[in-house]
């Protein structure tokens, strides 16, 4: 397993973590806009690279998990982290709400589909960690799932138990996985809310029940701390990152995960000593060609 890069946003494994302690803002004295994109260009350049080691490499997938409440730039994000990596070695799944045969399935079943094989960059924008967020919100959605008993009391301890079984499996095959909880405040997801009413071009991203579910934000920090204090493990960590400041959160998710990679001891593949005993006369057979 890989080892885990330390931040300031880092979700510790100790159950500690509280939600009302997750910055939504970069610190004082933090980097400006400009500084943040030059960063940012500067990691992606880097990323651009590795993620072809990666490929080359095939030792390693790597599965990056997006939460967040809504509007607070998981798409943007990921297309700004992730721009110029070679869409051969990259793959990107949005999940919204299940489908009649996703239900029919245990509630890992749809993602495990879209996991990234070996050399490979997978990016889950929500994931099953909807099941002990907005389920648990709204637990009247688990009369969907036909489950042959639930308990009340101890099923969403239960499914977080699976998601560490799950993860830590993944991680022991060779899947590095790094979760990114971007973290919008109440206020600001309010502002641009109104940005998309304001704006002819955001309109069709605007959604009455959007709005609707900001009655129940209390409910669902309580959920994202239970959810993030029950996962942040060594092989699976959580990284809350303050999103009310696009720039400054695009630049820490971009440099975190170059970070991640660099420890990953990537390498192009050396070539056998037969093949490269052979590599004179395929030369010359090429060379030959011209003349």
């Amino acid at each position: 397993m890989f080892t885990v890069v330390d931040s300031p946003y880092l979700v510790p494994d100790n159950g500690t973590f509280t939600v009302a302690e997750a910055a939504t803002t970069p610190p004082s004295g933090s980097l400006g806009k400009r500084a943040c994109k030059r960063r940012l260009k500067a990691a992606t350049k880097e990323l651009r690279e590795l993620q072809r080691v990666l490929y080359a490499h095939d030792r390693y997938a790597v599965l990056l998990i997006f939460q967040a409440m809504d509007a607070a730039g998981k798409d943007g994000t990921i297309r700004s982290v992730l721009t110029g990596v070679n869409p051969a070695g990259c793959q990107v799944f949005s999940f919204k709400r299940p489908s009649a045969t996703e239900l029919d399935h245990d509630f890992l079943w749809r993602t495990a589909r879209s996991l990234p094989e070996r050399g490979r960059i997978g990016v889950f924008n929500r994931s099953y960690y909807e099941e002990v967020l907005v389920v648990r919100v709204h637990p009247d959605l688990l009369q969907y799932q036909r489950l042959p008993a639930i308990d009340p009391d101890t099923i969403w301890q239960e499914r977080l138990q699976s998601i560490r079984d799950h993860e830590r499996h993944l991680a022991a095959n060779g899947t590095v996985i790094i979760k990114f909880w971007l973290n919008v405040s109440l206020e600001e997801q309010r502002q641009r809310f109104l940005a998309r009413l304001d704006q002819p071009e955001k309109n069709w991203k605007f959604a009455v029940a959007d709005v609707e579910e900001r009655k129940h934000w209390d409910e669902y920090m309580q959920a994202y701390q239970e959810a993030l204090r029950g996962t942040s493990r060594q092989w699976a960590p959580w990284y809350a990152i303050p999103a009310d400041d696009k720039p400054y959160m695009r630049m820490i998710v971009a440099e975190l995960l170059v970070q991640t990679l660099r420890r990953l001891g990537l390498h192009y593949p050396q070539p056998d000593a037969d093949a490269v005993a052979r590599f004179g006369e395929m030369r010359r057979l090429l060379e030959s060609e011209a003349s």
